[in-house]
């Protein structure tokens, strides 16, 4: 009964969050046919009234249709399992997901788990040997880190590591003069393009991982199941991992699985600085050229991953720590 009010309510959040994108993304200023007239007019030198009509045609989408039937339709389309065509692209938004994803999940995951780990690792440092340098410099960084977006840094290190070293490429997944499939030069090659968009990650996640798990150290540092330990001869080794370490990492669980959830998401900006062909490159593209269906494809997709990860983070919490159970 429990997790049947808990799967009724995920599909009710689904559901609201899907029909609040719907519409926000028609209440956008200006629309696709809007959009590509306007450009044909600007390079091609149309007459407006002509190129509206003919971007009508080419996108096969009409603006004056009432919202309540565009509704009826995306629904139907989705009972169907289609989330329908491209009006950029002319292809299947399903297949633009599908052919994206395992190039975000790849520089976002590595990024999201060495973030993490190094970051816990850290913090749980810091706290348990306090009063070094270590840690004013943890809180200056993580403090420039969260005011600076994740773009400025790739930006930064294109310049330095493209631009000045020549060390690592600005664009692409791999190189052109590789063939794709389950050989070393393209596997090679994939780890090479996706050196800097890591780092970027890596680089602007790191400091708020750490900060956190300090402060989740030191307030465990103060329970008196420490001092008992400590009281009872235990290892300082023994103590910093089953005691500390555990029990600070805990509150982490859930942020983490957010996170990962979001990762399906990918970073528009960051994916268009380096033009990675992930999702949110093309969510920047979809964006920018007002394609309504790849962006509801999206967006559905990462509202189902982070309600569906919440749900898992929930799920782990009760299980690592026994004091926590599932209630209804």
């Amino acid at each position: 009964m429990i997790w049947l009010k808990r799967l009724l309510l995920l599909a009710a959040t689904v559901f609201f969050a899907m029909t609040l994108t719907f519409l926000i993304i028609r209440l956008m200023p200006g629309d696709p046919v809007e959009t590509m007239a306007l450009n044909m007019v600007r390079d091609q030198g149309v007459d407006y009234k002509d190129a509206y009509m003919r971007a009508k045609d080419m996108l096969n989408y009409d603006p004056q249709i009432p919202l309540y039937v565009q509704y009826g339709r995306y629904i139907s389309s989705l009972m169907k399992g289609s989330l329908g065509l491209s009006m950029m692209y002319r292809k299947s938004v399903i297949q633009i997901i599908t052919g994206a994803l395992p190039w975000t999940l790849l520089i976002l995951t590595i990024s999201l788990f060495i973030s993490f780990l190094l970051g816990i690792l850290i913090g749980m440092y810091i706290a348990w040997k306090r009063k070094t340098i270590l840690d004013p410099v943890l809180s200056m960084y993580a403090s420039i880190m969260g005011s600076v977006p994740e773009y400025v840094i790739a930006f930064i290190l294109v310049i330095i590591f493209t631009m000045n070293l020549r060390w690592f490429p600005s664009r692409g997944a791999y190189s052109s003069s590789v063939v794709p499939g389950m050989n070393l030069p393209y596997i090679l090659s994939v780890l090479y393009h996706a050196v800097l968009p890591i780092s970027a990650y890596i680089i602007a996640g790191l400091g708020g991982w750490a900060l956190n798990m300090k402060g989740n150290a030191i307030n465990v540092l103060g329970e008196d199941y420490i001092t008992a330990a400590r009281a009872r001869g235990l290892g300082q080794k023994r103590i910093v991992t089953w005691y500390v370490g555990r029990n600070a990492l805990l509150p982490l669980v859930t942020n983490l699985a957010i996170s990962f959830g979001m990762v399906f998401g990918g970073s528009p900006l960051i994916e268009y600085l380096f033009v990675y062909p992930g999702v949110g490159y093309f969510l920047n593209q979809a964006i920018a050229n007002r394609d309504y269906l790849l962006m509801q494809g999206m967006f559905l997709m990462i509202t189902v991953t982070v309600v569906i990860a919440n749900l898992i983070a929930e799920i782990l919490y009760s299980v690592l720590d026994p004091r926590i159970r599932v209630e209804g």
